[in-house]
């Protein structure tokens, strides 16, 4: 890195700590987190999410490291970046409290490779376990929960011990995750509504859209100018999305670096986020039109009824193609048939049925997603009382993403910050 840019960095980096007034950085208890991650999945945002997560782990209890992937990662994807942190541990060591990269070793764990069934929960994996437990544990701090795909474990966990509610705090980057996690997302909203949850659904895009971004601080630049080729993690960091920084599950972490994580309102690097009061659900007893307008990122249902009299024999399926997916749903009885769905972002939604039932089979329809979530009071609404989400404020979106904002303003400062940590491995 030339010298002139290291000055640039340097200048623009605020001090923006986690400290509350009165307190010392030193008497601050580092949190205690769990990390579950979609790593070798589908979108390798995870990979640079978890080398930025290890180039700050000095500042976690990291007691968990679940994979908990959609596609075909396992855990040994997490062991694989851990294997080129200790490449760079002796120099991260050398200023702060890095764990040994055995001891994160340790708490690695495998969560669910398979979406949550209709009901929300299936059978225990060694992620949720281990979820349940660490949330067990005696201690005084809160067991934080960044969730980086699929909410399967933490859904399980809440399932099989459902006294852990109280002890636990959950981050989670929503949005596509939670089109994929509808069942395991809805059981929670349904079971636990005093639950401790942020659930971002669009300010973590704060983090990678940089349209806005300050000379040096593109997602392209940064890579280029600071990430190349700095230590092995640096080095690896060119395999996903040619460097270019996308790192969505990132605010996650930001979000205990600074500002006060008791106070989801308040500024942080992690986004500022509003009481949600309830989470948006939407059910038709119909096929649905254009003239349909659900909140975006709401539940969308279907409950499609046939003569059970003309069924065929055998096992009973019902998917619908949406947006060139395949949304699996399920026969419920009595000759209904039933499909979830949420919707990521607004706009004209159109859809196919396959089915078992021939009534069915071949029907399509549509429907409209609008901003903001969570939209209006509805009667489908499933009250909550301890979850927060994006703000809905106009001046806080970056088009059509609602409080991203509150993420994207402290570009700079979250970026001079890790390039000061970038450079530590060159020395």
């Amino acid at each position: 890195m030339k010298l002139s840019f290291v000055f640039f960095l340097s200048l623009g980096l605020l001090i923006f700590s986690g400290c509350k007034p009165g307190e010392d950085a030193e008497d601050v208890a580092k949190p205690r987190v769990i990390v579950s991650s979609d790593i070798g999945g589908t979108d390798p945002d995870d990979f640079q999410s978890m080398i930025h997560y290890l180039m700050y782990a000095d500042k976690f209890q990291t007691e968990g490291l679940i994979s908990s992937p959609f596609g075909p990662g396992r855990k040994e994807h997490i062991l694989e970046m851990i294997d080129l942190y200790e490449k760079d541990f002796p120099k991260l060591k050398a200023h702060g409290d890095f764990p040994a990269p055995d001891s994160l070793r340790l708490v690695v764990k495998q969560g669910g490779s398979e979406k949550a069934p209709p009901e929300g929960w299936s059978e225990p994996t060694e992620g949720s376990e281990w979820i349940i437990e660490k949330a067990r544990n005696d201690a005084s701090s809160p067991l934080w929960i960044l969730v980086w795909g699929g909410i399967e474990d933490v859904a399980q966990a809440l399932h099989d011990a459902p006294d852990i509610a109280d002890k636990i705090r959950v981050y989670w980057i929503g949005g596509p995750n939670k089109k994929w996690s509808r069942n395991a997302y809805h059981y929670i909203a349904q079971n636990f509504p005093d639950l401790w949850m942020i659930e971002n659904n669009a300010t973590y895009r704060g983090w990678f859209l940089d349209e806005n971004a300050a000379p040096g601080y593109g997602n392209t630049e940064y890579f280029n100018n600071v990430i190349q080729g700095k230590g092995a993690m640096g080095t690896d960091f060119v395999k996903y999305y040619d460097g270019s920084i996308k790192m969505g599950d990132t605010p996650s972490v930001a979000y205990l670096m600074n500002g006060d994580p008791d106070d989801p309102a308040g500024e942080s690097w992690g986004g500022s986020f509003e009481q949600l009061p309830y989470s948006a659900l939407r059910v038709f007893d119909r096929h649905t039109s254009p003239a349909d307008t659900i909140p975006t990122y709401s539940m969308i249902v279907w409950n499609l009824q046939t003569d059970p009299g003309n069924l065929p024999d055998g096992d009973q399926e019902i998917w619908m193609e949406i947006d060139g997916q395949r949304i699996n749903g399920f026969y419920k009885g009595d000759g209904v048939f039933t499909v979830r769905f949420v919707p990521k972002r607004i706009g004209n939604w159109m859809y196919t049925v396959n089915c078992s039932a021939e009534e069915l089979d071949g029907l399509t329809g549509e429907f409209t997603s609008a901003n903001p979530w969570p939209g209006k009071p509805h009667e489908n609404n499933i009250p909550l009382n301890n979850w927060w989400s994006d703000r809905t404020d106009p001046d806080l979106y970056i088009g059509e993403y609602q409080g991203a904002q509150t993420v994207a303003r402290w570009r700079t400062e979250y970026l001079s910050d890790w390039a000061e940590r970038l450079e530590w491995l060159d020395e």
